[in-house]
């Protein structure tokens, strides 16, 4: 009789040890997890975007042009004899894109008319 009434006077049991958890874990989720994934998803669209030409900044802080790319490595210019071979996951960010090639015969056709 009297864990009954203690139980009906606690006012909800269960629900009011487990709802401070969810709580807890929804402000975890939108101040810490969601905003780092959000942010994963940029740099891995920025590094698979990534093409000769481009000026970039490494994590270490060196600048310098993508002469070569593959899946995993990245070959920069850092000036006219220097060139530096990073992981491609080494890059902080693209300072300026290379501009997009242009066809030739479409620019002289262009011109022609």
């Amino acid at each position: 009789m009297y864990l009954a009434a203690e139980a009906a006077s606690s006012g909800g049991g269960i629900w009011g040890l487990v709802l401070p958890f969810v709580l807890m874990f929804a402000v975890f989720y939108f101040l810490l997890i969601r905003p780092q994934q959000r942010k994963t998803k940029t740099r891995n669209l920025m590094l698979n975007q990534l093409k000769k030409g481009d000026k970039i900044s490494t994590i270490g802080g060196m600048h310098g042009t993508i002469v070569e790319l593959t899946d995993d490595v990245a070959v920069v210019r850092v000036n006219d004899t220097v060139k530096i071979t990073f992981e491609r996951s080494a890059i902080n960010n693209v300072i300026s894109s290379a501009p997009a090639p242009t066809d030739k015969k479409l620019e002289k056709s262009e011109k022609s008319e």
